[in-house]
């Protein structure tokens, strides 16, 4: 059966099931890159993200009697446990630990008495590993994330909708990448159906396992990722989405998530747009000039999921400054002496700088005593006149990188 086969059939399959999400433009996004670009609301979808699409398609072409088991960091497993309440399916879920309670809840809010979760893994990766294990046991079927053509052309019907909202085909295509399952459908589908549109797939730059995979020629296991954009945070690309990815000739480029945090700011503070790292990928790739596109072209980009936990707020602040400059951290000797602070602000701070973290540890036996000091810029371009007065001070002061050992150690 051809794939445009299998995802007609998964269109009427979700009918009635999937929300038909609106496509809404980027007033924000369309004045950076001077292209009109759209958004497509799959944060507004049954679990907030597009992962109900494919978890649906797969399990509703089980016979009923069947129990399903997966693994997700969270979004599939809402998909995951919509479709078993659904369908009256009996399901296990097994996440990472790193998986937010936020997303916890809603997965048992949205399977109720149809599923059972687990929390055991400390990545998406070692989860699988244990549904493998609980499947082979129990006999159960596995409803994979992303690596079954059933989920990949799941998550395709997200193309036969945009194609159909949009006046007109777009010259680009923006998509997230966690394991491929969406850039796989979405990109063969549009391969045959919009041959014209340039498709690309954002991954975190903290887990770029289909980047690695399309470099080595086949999927590798990545030895260590950063697991802060959990929705999109997979060691290793699938055995079945690859090829296809490989095959659509798709761009795929990498975002820091430094970036990602920023999008997602600006998608609250400016958009109104509640979103999880994994929903900022796209938009975050287009804010930061990682995808260029040409003023006046029409640019589509997915925005998915929309669980995001607000306790995660500060970090995703602090990470934001960080990488657009603002924020730096100091390791500072003072003298045991009095006067010493005062002439640190007079002498080292800048009229725009202000210190955000004061961290003093007095040591009775020692002429110095060590502080951590965080210093958040009035702009990127202060910490070169910042550092200069540092130099010429009398102070030892030692600038902690973001991404070295002392700096992950104590920041």
């Amino acid at each position: 059966m051809s794939f445009s086969r299998l995802v007609e059939d998964a269109v009427g399959r979700l009918a009635g099931v999937a929300e038909r999400t609106p496509v809404q433009r980027n007033p924000r996004l369309s004045a950076i890159t001077g292209a009109d670009v759209w958004f497509k609301r799959e944060d507004l979808q049954v679990g907030r993200s597009y992962k109900v699409r494919g978890a649906y398609n797969t399990i509703a072409q089980l016979d009923r009697g069947s129990a399903v088991v997966t693994a997700s960091a969270g979004n599939h497993a809402q998909g995951f446990a919509h479709a078993c309440a659904t369908l009256g399916v009996r399901g296990t879920v097994v996440v990472p630990g790193t998986t937010p309670k936020q997303k916890r809840q809603r997965i048992a809010a949205l399977g109720g008495d149809a599923i059972t979760l687990l929390v055991d893994g400390d990545t998406y990766d070692d989860s699988a590993r244990v549904a493998a294990d609980l499947a082979a046991r129990t006999g159960a079927v596995v409803v994979p994330a992303f690596d079954a053509l059933s989920t990949v052309a799941g998550q395709a019907t997200v193309a036969v909708e945009f194609l159909a909202q949009l006046a007109r085909v777009p010259d680009v295509v923006v998509l997230p990448v966690g394991g491929g399952g969406l850039l796989a459908g979405c990109a063969t589908w549009l391969r045959e159906h919009a041959p014209g549109t340039r498709v690309v797939g954002v991954e975190p730059a903290g887990a770029a396992g289909m980047a690695a995979a399309l470099v080595a020629g086949e999927p590798v296991t990545l030895a260590e990722i950063d697991t802060f954009v959990d929705g999109a945070a997979v060691r290793r690309a699938g055995e079945v989405t690859f090829p296809l990815v490989r095959d659509a000739g798709v761009e795929v480029v990498a975002v820091p998530e430094g970036a990602v945090c920023t999008e997602m700011l600006d998608l609250y503070q400016v958009d109104g747009v509640i979103a999880e790292p994994a929903g900022a990928l796209a938009g975050a790739a287009l804010a930061s000039g990682v995808v260029t596109v040409d003023p006046g072209t029409t640019v589509l980009a997915l925005l998915s999921g929309g669980n995001n936990d607000v306790s995660r707020y500060a970090e995703v602040v602090e990470r934001s400054l960080v990488h657009r400059g603002l924020k730096h951290y100091f390791l500072v000797e003072f003298p045991q002496e009095p006067g010493a602070l005062r002439r640190f602000l007079h002498e080292v701070l800048g009229p725009d700088d202000d210190i955000v973290l004061f961290e003093y540890q007095k040591r009775d036996n020692r002429e110095t005593g060590a502080a951590l000091v965080g210093i958040e810029l009035g702009a990127a371009t202060g910490l070169t006149p910042l550092l200069a007065r540092i130099a010429a001070g009398p102070l030892r002061i030692q600038h902690l990188a973001p991404g070295t050992t002392a700096y992950r150690f104590l920041v």
